[in-house]
């Protein structure tokens, strides 16, 4: 039994990303629909914006729309017939519209809004907060560290739970070199530190400010299929069960491994990754559990083999 999976936004080139956007048939669609929602050129804004770096508007945009178009194509080619969905981080949004709960041109609008306001949030407040992530320091040990930075006064506080060794930390700017030298020192791998920091409860305004101002006028519907709450694993089955799983993205921690086990309670053996993913379908927890099948560009690109003619 198969499964869709919406992995967290990560970097993308965009050449690559852009010329699926402009040659695959269901991509362009998607564009054509998320410019007129926008009402400017997506893959122009996308190109000028490229060489800033980082999650800009339109490579936020970008990556939802390519998401969304590698899942239309996986089910059409594959005729996968999916027991539920998910979407990491980010990818809660993609996971809501594949699954019939936001229409595609409300939750471009909606993404567009509310990437201007966590960028304008940011600006002014909790600004010397940053998010690491690191590998190779299972949970025991980091209950270890977070113990440490507890007993010196320092807040903390996990930021997502990729796998039993792998975290997302937010703590304040100020300890963060310390931080790192210890995840060494206890065996791990500092990665990527992340600004604006995510998913923590301290952000509390910033939900409020999304639900009054952003997300109010969105419909939602109930779900086609189940949506697998990257929270706690719930299967949510109500158009308001979904809206409050985005809204709390902003609050929540994701914990990855309760996806896992969810779908697995479901009796799903495949799971689909349709995204440019480098985390999310390919840590042990994953792996392990499922058949993953990586869908990306290139995959949705590759010629068709035509049959030999007799």
């Amino acid at each position: 039994m198969p499964a869709i999976i919406f992995p967290g936004i990560g970097p993308a080139r965009f050449a690559d990303a852009a010329r699926f956007m402009v040659v695959h048939p269901v991509a362009r669609r998607l564009v054509a629909e998320a410019d007129r929602a926008l009402g400017y050129s997506l893959v122009d804004r996308y190109r000028a914006a490229d060489a800033d770096g980082g999650y800009p508007e339109p490579a936020r945009i970008a990556f939802l729309v390519n998401c969304l178009a590698l899942a239309e194509w996986a089910v059409a080619e594959h005729g996968l017939a999916p027991a539920a969905c998910a979407g990491a981080s980010f990818g809660g949004t993609a996971a809501a519209v594949h699954a019939g709960v936001v229409p595609f041109a409300e939750a471009v609008a909606m993404t567009a809004e509310w990437g201007r306001r966590v960028d304008a949030y940011f600006a002014r407040e909790h600004r010397d907060i940053v998010t690491q992530s690191f590998a190779r320091v299972p949970s025991g040990r980091l209950a270890e560290i977070r113990a440490e930075l507890d007993e010196r006064g320092e807040w903390n506080e996990v930021a997502c739970h990729v796998d039993d060794d792998f975290h997302m930390l937010s703590v304040r700017e100020s300890v963060l070199e310390d931080l790192q030298k210890r995840l060494r020192a206890a065996g791990g791998l500092p990665l990527y530190v992340m600004r604006p920091p995510m998913h923590s409860a301290m952000f509390g305004a910033l939900r409020d400010e999304i639900e009054a101002e952003v997300v109010a006028g969105v419909p939602f519907a109930d779900p086609r299929i189940p949506v697998v709450s990257d929270h706690d694993g719930s299967l949510l089955r109500t158009a308001a069960e979904v809206r409050t799983l985005l809204l709390d993205g902003v609050t929540r921690t994701v914990r990855w491994p309760s996806v896992v086990a969810a779908l697995r309670g479901l009796g799903v053996e495949r799971v689909h990754v349709t995204g440019q993913d480098g985390l999310w379908g390919r840590v042990d927890a994953m792996t392990r559990a499922f058949e993953v099948v990586a869908v990306k560009p290139d995959t949705a690109m590759r010629p068709r083999r035509r049959s030999a003619i007799a």
